[in-house]
């Protein structure tokens, strides 16, 4: 009787589709897979080499570096799987491309910010480490796309993000039966200084530190729920257009 193989065994990740040799070292995570072919389109040369459920990967060169881009998918647990298969297969480099919401004043619509670490306001990174444990960025990663912005003359800020899990316990905090809860901790992160809302950094980070992998987050600021601003469809294109010349400039200065 042959035995019984497990879900895991094979070739392929699981969730992702991918094997070794697939991606390149350095991968751009969009949550989006509506994302992935646009962000492609601005390497040298690219393909698609997989689509399985919400991760859909192109791999390709930039000024002759290997570059992949794969979407994570919305929220924390499909990022944490992303993560986790992507490293299994090599992959030393993740930084993720993403939109936030401003909770700054002096934080913009179509500006940019470069994560450096983000407050754990979400449940999957605490299946790896307490939550005393700081989800903070790489920080040659953190320099290196500093570095690119000021090359690309583009308004960005650096320091901490918020993840959260609940799209509308942000945007809709009254309705909700702990709103008293939501409502005093985005208080609390606004006067800390907290730059922008997002859905995935704190994961990334977590997981990434826990598997010895480097990260990094550039995030668009799409929207602002305060002055009631948002990009539209084609200031929406170029702010993620810029971002990705940033992040593929950034990894010429990373090693492979």
């Amino acid at each position: 009787m042959s035995e019984k193989k497990s879900m895991l065994d094979g070739d392929k990740q699981y969730h992702i589709g991918l094997s070794e040799g697939d991606v390149a070292d350095f991968v751009i995570l969009p949550g989006d897979p509506g994302r992935v072919e646009f962000i492609a389109s601005h390497f040298d040369d690219s393909k698609e080499v997989a689509f399985n459920r919400e991760y859909k990967t192109f791999s390709g060169t930039y000024k002759g570096r290997p570059v992949s881009v794969m979407s994570t998918g919305m929220g924390c647990p499909s990022t944490a799987i992303g993560v986790e298969e992507l490293a299994n297969i090599g992959v030393k480099t993740m930084v993720r491309l993403g939109t936030s919401g401003a909770m700054q004043e002096h934080t913009r619509v179509g500006d940019l910010v470069i994560a450096n670490g983000a407050v754990r306001q979400e449940g999957t990174s605490l299946e790896y480490m307490p939550i005393e444990y700081p989800a903070v960025a790489s920080s040659d990663m953190v320099f290196a796309l500093e570095q690119a912005s000021k090359e690309k003359n583009s308004t960005y800020h650096t320091g901490i993000v918020q993840t959260k899990d609940s799209f509308y316990g942000q945007h809709d905090p009254d309705s909700k039966p702990v709103s008293y809860d939501l409502n005093q901790k985005w208080e609390a992160w606004v006067k800390g200084g907290v730059l922008c809302s997002e859905m995935e950094v704190s994961t990334l980070f977590v997981v990434g530190s826990y598997r010895k992998i480097r990260t990094g987050a550039l995030l668009v600021i799409y929207g602002d729920q305060n002055r009631k601003e948002a990009l539209t469809k084609d200031t929406y294109l170029e702010a993620v257009g810029n971002a990705t010349n940033i992040i593929l400039e950034a990894s010429l200065n990373i090693p492979i």
